[in-house]
């Protein structure tokens, strides 16, 4: 593994996080302009698109989110405050609690996804091709030179 980055490796990265970040702001900003927090709509997404198998809980739910457990509980009881997402008990496992949009909660998660998709149509291309530049294996950049300490710094390198 190279232990080196070229000047044109942190210029990548740092086009990556900008054109993440610039689709992360517009998502942000549509969320809240259907007074939901944007945590409520990554919420309310990750459980409208969960993989097969995974049972709509909020461990998993918590898990996807990356976010402790009773964050992942206040926010569906926001949401489910608001009318847009419902605890029932499972069939086999009354213990286990699911989750699931209501048909508010599709509405207002199928407006927040159109709107995704045409920005990704728009901002799509730059934020593919920044993802593709950072991942190009590292040109070899030459070492930096090792500098020795100067006289006005004496020994130590500094006074």
């Amino acid at each position: 593994m190279e232990n080196t980055l070229a000047l044109s490796d942190y210029r990548a990265l740092a086009e990556l996080r900008y054109q993440i970040r610039r689709f992360l702001h517009f998502s942000e900003q549509a969320a809240r302009k259907m007074r939901l927090e944007p945590q409520q709509h990554q919420l309310m997404l990750a459980l409208k698109g969960l993989p097969d198998g995974l049972h709509p809980t909020i461990g998993t739910l918590a898990e996807r989110l990356q976010l402790q457990h009773h964050s992942t509980v206040e926010l569906v009881n926001r949401l489910s405050a608001r009318g847009l997402v419902r605890r029932s008990r499972a069939g086999d496992d009354r213990r286990q609690v699911l989750l699931g949009l209501t048909a508010k909660g599709e509405k207002v998660l199928r407006e927040l996804s159109m709107g995704h998709k045409a920005e990704l149509r728009t901002q799509g291309p730059a934020l593919v091709a920044a993802l593709e530049r950072a991942m190009r294996p590292t040109k070899s950049a030459p070492p930096l030179p090792r500098k020795t300490p100067s006289r006005q710094f004496g020994e130590a390198g500094y006074r």
